[in-house]
């Protein structure tokens, strides 16, 4: 049976899910699914292609709030496009690295451009629109880029007493945990955003 571009997609995404970015290679690929390595250009010229068509995949099966609805209100789209944009890289291992890694994707373009055009309706102006969507996707990628990197642990005792504000600082942190601390840069962006309507 021919192989099919789909699946493999789906066997990519399972193996980056398993090894991570910095061991995912074609050459891994190409055994999981018991072919040869040029198999895998018949669908994909070369490596970056295969990392850009698993980006629109993980995006279209996890990114569930990707356009604003007519008459709903721009600062609680951008909220809720964000946090489903956050869900979709946390979806698999070292998704926000993936996502970083991939080029412009053409069949992507028409979202942006309904988001700005949205956008400039409720007020802001075409560069307001291009820098709170930019900011917004570099903020949520940073978030989950630290998010799926190595666990880091408390200060010691010495430091915490010789820190305090930031030892109660990261205790917050803990205790708010990753969602909520989410929201609330995120909703530090789209207020200084809204400052400038008017």
């Amino acid at each position: 049976m021919a192989l099919e571009k789909g699946q493999i997609i789906d066997a990519a995404l399972l193996l980056l899910d398993e090894a991570g970015i910095d061991k995912f290679t074609t050459r891994q690929l190409a055994k999981r699914l018991s072919v040869q390595q040029p198999a895998l250009y018949w669908h994909f010229r070369n490596k970056q292609a295969l990392l850009d068509a698993m980006t629109v995949v993980l995006l279209e099966r996890g990114h569930t709030y990707p356009r604003p609805v007519s008459g709903e209100d721009w600062q609680d789209y951008l909220r809720q496009n964000a946090h489903s944009f956050r869900q979709a890289l946390l979806s698999v291992r070292d998704g926000a690295r993936l996502f970083a890694s991939t080029e412009a994707i053409p069949d992507q373009l028409d979202r942006y451009e309904e988001q700005l055009v949205f956008l400039m309706d409720a007020g802001l102006s075409s560069a307001g629109a291009m820098e709170i969507t930019i900011a917004i996707a570099r903020y949520t990628v940073g978030f989950v880029l630290d998010e799926q990197a190595a666990a880091r642990g408390a200060p010691d005792a010495e430091a915490q007493g010789e820190f305090p504000l930031l030892t109660e600082g990261l205790a917050h942190v803990a205790r708010t945990g990753s969602p909520a601390i989410f929201d609330a840069g995120l909703r530090l962006i789209i207020a200084g955003a809204a400052a400038t309507i008017g």
